[in-house]
């Protein structure tokens, strides 16, 4: 499937859960969560600086996420981010928020 010709627009709470989701797999430096988001959607989602940093801060605030200095794979400075346990527990809460409501999503194209 080829990707879209613009970057995709991901509105706001669902960049919440799929970040959180990339996270549970382990640590990740923004420029990793933002490739393989791109890598698990086929590239049809990718994520600009001025959306994935902004919500990466929201959700430290919140104390879903912690962030740690390290260095990436190119040797580079980089803030490594992964999850609390009250990130587990609020990816929990939104992946059954998201079930919730792709299902009814879902029944209304099957019934229009």
């Amino acid at each position: 499937m080829a990707p879209p010709d613009q970057i995709e627009r991901i509105p706001q709470g669902t960049l919440h859960l799929l970040v959180l989701r990339i996270l549970a797999a382990g640590p990740m430096h923004g420029h990793g969560i933002s490739r393989r988001l791109a890598a698990l959607s086929d590239d049809w989602l990718q994520l600009e600086e001025g959306s994935l940093y902004p919500c990466l801060y929201r959700m430290e605030r919140r104390g879903w996420i912690r962030s740690e200095p390290g260095v990436s794979e190119n040797n580079r400075r980089a803030r490594f981010y992964s999850l609390t346990d009250s990130g587990h527990k609020q990816l929990r809460a939104e992946q059954e928020g998201w079930r919730n409501f792709s299902s009814a999503v879902e029944s209304v194209l099957k019934g229009a």
